[in-house]
């Protein structure tokens, strides 16, 4: 197995935990609660409809992660410590600048989206606001960790955000030389609003989208795409997941105080 391959599978399965997390979820009271679901007659098991959720998610993962190993080495974009895994180096050496950028980015980017809340509960409609407070009870700790620690990095920022900064390259740069910053600016810009659109859905699953919760929803998690992706420019992917990680942390440490 070649270097890239072992690259591949070891992100991928760290990808896929993340996705299989999502069984720990009550489905049954999930949907029961969503007032889009509440009372329709689902037409499988609770089992069967977590199996066949995972399948996208794992369809996107697997394009994710083949288009970071072929393409972010090319832009100068990188996964140190599982880099050093996959070549059987020193992954402490490798992880070891990433954990304080990545601890400070988590914890400012957690406060960020905290005070986004607060500021913007005021504006967004009541049901939304009771909505989404009793939502977080039907997301596990481990779930928000792999799932949007590890798998939504490596699906925007070793995805998305590295084939942005190599088509800019090829395109503009006639793949020559290093990427422009200019080019890696508007990868992270481009690949952060996907990413608060990305959670759009699940707003509206607690019902209509409103235009403050349009707002809201993709302002705050757009504002910590931009930390996570400079992260990755600048560290490497691992210092992004643990912000991400350390951000979700930070949350529901938030919600737990305040119950």
């Amino acid at each position: 197995m070649n270097f890239k391959t072992r690259l591949f599978v070891i992100l991928w399965i760290a990808g896929l935990a993340g996705i299989l997390s999502f069984l720990l979820v009550d489905l049954s009271a999930l949907l029961a609660y969503l007032p889009v679901t509440s009372g329709a007659k689902m037409p499988f098991s609770p089992l069967v409809l977590s199996l066949l959720s995972i399948i996208q998610p794992t369809v996107l993962l697997t394009l994710a992660v083949l288009t970071g190993v072929l393409l972010a080495p090319r832009v100068g974009l990188l996964a140190p410590a599982t880099e050093a895994v996959a070549r059987g180096g020193n992954l402490g050496a490798a992880l070891r600048p990433q954990i304080v950028p990545g601890f400070v980015g988590g914890l400012f980017g957690g406060i960020l989206i905290i005070l986004s809340w607060v500021l913007c509960k005021p504006f967004l409609p009541p049901e939304f606001v009771v909505r989404a407070e009793h939502l977080n009870r039907f997301l596990p700790f481990l779930t928000r960790l792999l799932d949007g620690g590890v798998t939504e990095e490596l699906l925007l920022r070793w995805g998305v955000m590295t084939l942005l900064v190599w088509a800019a390259w090829r395109l503009l740069q006639k793949g020559r030389g290093k990427p422009r910053d200019s080019y890696v600016i508007s990868a992270i810009l481009f690949s952060s609003v996907i990413f608060g659109l990305g959670h759009l859905p699940l707003a509206h699953a607690l019902g209509k989208i409103t235009v403050s919760i349009f707002f809201y929803i993709t302002i705050a998690n757009s504002t910590f795409g931009l930390i996570a992706g400079y992260l990755y420019w600048k560290k490497g992917l691992e210092s992004a997941i643990i912000a991400h990680m350390v951000a979700h942390v930070v949350i529901v440490t938030a919600i737990y105080l305040g119950t």
